[in-house]
């Protein structure tokens, strides 16, 4: 055996000269870390601070929202604090006038409650025959005896306070919205112009400036139309009640453009509330879910027609999309988190849109 066979014969050989990067570097995963502890460190501090964040973040949403109102006035010569002054109190007149038609039949309904067992017992004998064929089968397939029906018996008023704690913002937190609120709408240009003038170079300014007036006319678009949807939705919902016979059909009317606001929970809610005030008042079951089957067909044509077609596709929001921020925003925030939930989803689009545009490096198609 020569020099040559001996040699390669000791030298392992490399079978692959190609070079490739790892698919994940270290720099990646530690700023992966570092943005994973980041937004779990926001989140906790959002839900920790709710009684301070929610007021504050509430105040900026509505009072953008409003903004192209004080604009509006500041045509006729109203001064922009007067202007700010004008709508907020328009707006908790709104917000009394629609909560005294609520708690009206509330209060009514909550002091008739332990009468209205023994009547939702007889609407529901209906069901007698079927639950017994149903617990003959289970006997006879080996499951648990049939149980007797026991009488039903509706809960006790110790609910509603701790459900009007829960949906009622506190006192402290309602002051603090108001004053924002006023002060936002007040104060938004200029708080437009240093958020503009925070960036050095031209087209960062110019590209907040952008940002910052599609948020604005998004929210302020947003807000008009939904709250004409909604308000002929509880108009529709009135003069079906007042057609089936239900009870204050205005309170019934107001509380369906309310829980419209959001979405995917409030149309099921009135649903069931709707179902529940009929089978309890109507003559027969099938004649009290008249009311509550006319509104989810009214629900169903206003939710998949009349706003897809009105809002359009810019500020049309993904299904998922809307149904993810809402559960987050209400496990961190309550009702009023579902209320910001779809405002809050805008933002973000808009901000994705501007900061990452479509000219950007795209994945590539299956």
């Amino acid at each position: 055996m020569d020099e040559r066979t001996e040699r390669r014969a000791g030298t392992p050989l490399n079978t692959s000269r190609e070079t490739r990067p790892p698919i994940l570097r270290r720099s990646e995963i530690v700023a992966f870390s570092l943005v994973s502890l980041l937004v779990i460190t926001i989140i906790a501090v959002l839900y920790v601070g709710r009684p301070f964040f929610l007021p504050l973040v509430a105040a900026f949403i509505v009072a953008t929202m409003l903004s192209p109102a004080a604009k509006f006035l500041e045509t006729y010569r109203i001064p922009r604090g007067v202007s700010a002054v004008l709508i907020v109190g328009a707006t908790f007149a709104s917000f009394v006038f629609i909560i005294g038609l609520i708690s009206v039949p509330l209060v009514e309904w909550s002091t008739r409650l332990p009468e209205l067992g023994p009547e939702l017992r007889d609407k529901l004998r209906v069901f007698d025959r079927p639950m017994a064929l149903w617990h003959q089968l289970q006997a006879s397939l080996g499951g648990a005896p049939a149980w007797e029906t026991s009488s039903f018996t509706m809960p006790k008023i110790e609910w509603v306070q701790p459900t009007v704690e829960f949906l009622s913002p506190t006192f402290t937190e309602l002051l603090l919205f108001f004053v924002l609120l006023i002060l936002f709408i007040a104060s938004w240009p200029e708080l437009r112009r240093t958020l503009v003038m925070l960036f050095p170079d031209r087209e960062a300014r110019l590209r907040t400036l952008r940002m910052l007036n599609e948020i604005e006319g998004s929210l302020g678009g947003y807000l008009m139309t939904v709250t004409i949807i909604n308000a002929g939705l509880g108009i529709v919902t009135g003069l079906i009640c007042l057609a089936t016979d239900m009870p204050n059909p205005a309170g019934l009317g107001a509380l369906a453009a309310t829980l419209n606001f959001i979405p995917i929970i409030g149309p099921v809610v009135m649903f069931v509330v709707l179902a529940l005030v009929g089978i309890v008042t109507a003559p027969t079951f099938a004649a009290g879910l008249l009311a509550a089957a006319l509104f989810a067909a009214a629900a169903f044509v206003e939710g998949h027609f009349i706003t897809p077609v009105v809002i359009g596709r810019r500020l049309a929001l993904n299904a998922l999309a809307v149904f993810i921020a809402l559960a987050f925003w209400t496990w961190l925030w309550g009702p009023m988190g579902a209320f910001l939930s779809s405002p809050l989803l805008i933002i973000g689009l808009v901000m994705k849109e501007h900061l990452f545009p479509d000219d950007t490096p795209q994945m590539p198609d299956d």
